[in-house]
């Protein structure tokens, strides 16, 4: 046996002893992905004569975090930054056109695509990650990471035939490593305790090559009816996963953070809920400038007196230790109606403060230093009926996708906020900003629109393929990219 495979033999050694177990390719030797029984490395394809597989040997998790100027041209994670603002800063748009749609991919997109040094990444429900070439839409290379699970096997949900990966991946623009959760079916001698899992991939952004693999389903829970919707997280080296139920809220689930750092350390909160409390929305966690993390709950299964932390917003450390809350007053009857104020995640104004919205429409601003507990905000007001998925913020103006009444432009000021401007009705999704425009698709029509920043005018639409709930664009360079049916679409802007 030669040093370097000792040594990498010895590491693997290390983390099983210390209860994560990651499998490795063995990058070091130049070799292939080899195929583990206990869950698939995956196999790659390539259309660029450029990707080399096993140049990188990087393995494990990073150490920097995915925070990105807002000058930065990169959209590494859902909305950009880990606040979630949601901006790409480039010229005022003079013109909108739409320029490419890629080849039809192997399935359904719920993950927001992401922009990377001139690539687009994409990630399907058939458990596939694909970089396609922003000028051109072209496929730059696939990976498989293993099949999806048949929609049929789950007791509820709703999204079909398969599920695979749902939430967004996050990339690490340093070490060039995107980190995706894919669902799979569970072939280990153990499966009989769980017939699916959940696995963390890294992946090599320039190859596809998957660099590790480790499981990450939190201690107690049931991955059959737990849901990776809501997008992942890098922050100081841990990727973060949020886990929800399925649609219906069928089964015995929580709400868990699952914390995945880069020396094999696992981090875990669990809602200390009887049942539900779920954090499924589409944009995820808001993170801070020192790594705190904040969660939207879904309904807890608690109706009386006793607050089971369902209906909340949630301050955890870096190592998911709880801090701090901040709930309704009514946040009984939320749980009751299932009126959820986690259908969005939180927006970050700064260290301070932060802006909340969830199913009834209310929006709060709550201090993200004392969080208020029970009925504390700095200010609420009603905003529109429902809203779900994530905002943007820029200048200000907070921007709330609502789904009957379309989306709303909120002048902060101070500790308060009034409405600036808003459009006509319709189901609006997440909204993003570039080329000083307001970018939103409505999820029914499925048309995407962008709208002046400043006064609300509309200064572009178009129609696109069929979208799935809570599409968001993504931006990059002069373009906007956004899901259209099994492809991607590109409007270039300038």
């Amino acid at each position: 046996m030669n040093t370097r495979v000792a040594v990498a033999l010895a590491v693997v050694l290390l983390l099983v002893a210390g209860g994560v177990v990651y499998s490795f390719l063995p990058g070091l030797m130049q070799a292939a992905p080899t195929t583990s029984p206990s869950s698939p490395t995956g196999t790659t394809s390539s259309s660029s004569t450029s990707s080399q597989p096993g140049l990188s040997t990087t393995t494990g998790h990073p150490s920097s975090s995915t925070t990105v100027g807002a000058s930065s041209p990169d959209w590494p994670t859902y909305h950009k930054d880990l606040t979630r603002t949601g901006v790409l800063q480039s010229p005022v748009a003079s013109s909108v056109r739409q320029d490419w749609t890629s080849p039809l991919l192997d399935g359904d997109i719920y993950a927001e695509p992401l922009f990377v040094g001139g690539n687009v990444y994409v990630a399907t429900e058939n458990n596939s990650v694909y970089s396609l070439n922003a000028q051109t839409g072209s496929i730059v290379w696939r990976t498989n990471l293993g099949t999806a699970v048949n929609a049929s096997t789950l007791p509820c949900g709703d999204i079909s035939p398969v599920t695979g990966i749902t939430g967004t991946p996050v990339i690490n623009v340093t070490s060039r490593t995107l980190y995706a959760v894919a669902f799979l079916r569970n072939t280990e001698a153990g499966a009989a305790l769980s017939p699916v899992h959940h696995v963390l991939f890294s992946l090599n952004i320039d190859t596809g090559m998957v660099l590790s693999q480790v499981g990450a389903d939190a201690a107690g829970s049931n991955p059959v009816v737990e849901q990776e919707r809501s997008a992942l997280s890098l922050s100081d080296g841990i990727v973060y996963v949020p886990y929800g139920g399925l649609a219906g809220d069928c089964g015995q689930y929580w709400g868990f953070i699952v914390g995945s750092a880069k020396n094999g350390t696992v981090y875990t909160y669990k809602v200390p809920a009887g049942r539900e409390g779920g954090f499924w929305a589409t944009s995820g966690l808001g993170i801070d400038s020192f790594g705190n993390v904040y969660a939207a709950s879904g309904n807890g299964a608690s109706f009386g007196a006793t607050f089971d932390h369902g209906d909340a917003v949630i301050k955890l450390s870096p190592a998911l230790k709880e801090i701090g809350f901040f709930a309704p007053t009514n946040w009984s009857q939320l749980n009751a109606d299932d009126t959820d104020i986690g259908s969005l995640g939180p927006t970050l104004l700064n260290d301070n403060t932060l802006f909340q919205i969830g199913k009834e429409g209310v929006g709060y601003l709550v201090s993200a230093k004392s969080m208020g507990g029970i009925g504390a905000p700095l200010f609420s007001a009603q905003v529109c009926r429902e809203a779900f998925g994530g905002t943007a913020y820029a200048n200000s103006l907070v921007y709330v996708p609502c789904r009957q009444d379309g989306l709303f432009a909120l002048q902060i000021s101070g500790s308060s906020f009034t409405t600036a401007w808003h459009t006509a009705a319709f189901n609006a999704g997440p909204p993003i900003i570039a080329g000083g425009l307001v970018w939103t698709v409505d999820l029914d029509s499925s048309m995407i629109h962008a709208y002046n920043q400043g006064s609300g005018t509309e200064a572009y639409h178009a129609s696109l393929g069929p979208v799935p709930h809570f599409t968001s664009p993504t931006a990059g360079g002069s373009r906007v990219y956004v899901v259209s049916g099994h492809a991607i679409t590109s409007f270039l802007f300038g």
